[in-house]
């Protein structure tokens, strides 16, 4: 008889996470997401469906994350896509405290909740971290971003070595349409996503299904470990089209 898969995906209701959750529940796991807004975790876990459920929780606040693995119970697949803005901007004029910020709101809550998981993952499970293309583009404005995602994308090798066999791996999506685009105004927004579609091998952006398959994928394929996984529509290649 198959057993239930149990997934978490901290940072799931909305965007990579809510997809990623989606796709899980579908396949008939068991799908845990966590974020801050009570409603906004109600309102995905009823577009989800399935047997998912949502608790609230503050991924920078180390006591919330503490007290949600000590109920958690055994985690098959742990999915961590928490993100923040801080940290953009030209490097001559970079706020450095809001580069610190940055790190505060992706860098340590990832690392801090892959710790705090670690006795409750199941040793043939996975761990998959949801970083950013920008630690190793060399967009103008990236250079925080790069070493925040940079950072993570540096312990996948080492992990996946020192957690086996627990699998560790990453994915590292290009400009994803996503809310997290909300903050920037439409128009600059529009004319760079124009610009993608003009300059990007796919020809488009991606969609928060694309990063969710490939997420889906690392956590699922038992002899993949290690691995930082590009999906961004090609936009590093040398090339281009």
């Amino acid at each position: 008889m198959t057993t239930t898969q149990r997934v978490v995906v901290m940072g799931g209701s909305s965007g990579i996470g809510e997809a990623t959750a989606t796709l899980f529940a579908a396949g008939g796991a068991e799908v845990i997401i966590t974020g801050r807004d009570r409603d906004k975790l109600d309102a995905a876990v009823a577009r989800i469906g399935g047997k998912a459920t949502g608790y609230s929780l503050d991924a920078t606040d180390q006591g919330d994350i503490d007290a949600f693995f000590a109920q958690s119970g055994s985690i098959d697949h742990l999915v961590i896509s928490v993100s923040g803005s801080a940290g953009s901007g030209p490097f001559a004029g970079l706020d450095l405290n809001d580069l610190a910020r940055g790190f505060d709101g992706k860098f340590w809550p990832q690392v801090r909740i892959l710790q705090a998981a670690l006795p409750r993952l199941d040793a043939q499970g996975s761990v998959t971290l949801v970083t950013a293309g920008s630690s190793r583009a060399a967009f103008p404005g990236t250079v925080g971003l790069a070493a925040i995602n940079g950072a993570l994308d540096a312990m996948i090798p080492p992990l996946a070595i020192e957690l086996a066999p627990l699998r560790v791996n990453a994915v590292s999506p290009g400009v994803i349409d996503t809310p997290w685009w909300d903050r920037v105004p439409e128009e600059q927004r529009k004319a760079l996503f124009d610009g993608l579609v003009e300059t990007t091998p796919v020809g488009r952006v991606g969609r928060p299904e694309d990063i969710a398959r490939a997420i889906h994928m690392l956590a699922t394929n038992g002899f993949i470990t290690g691995v930082v996984l590009d999906a961004n529509g090609g936009t590093n290649l040398p090339t281009g089209r």
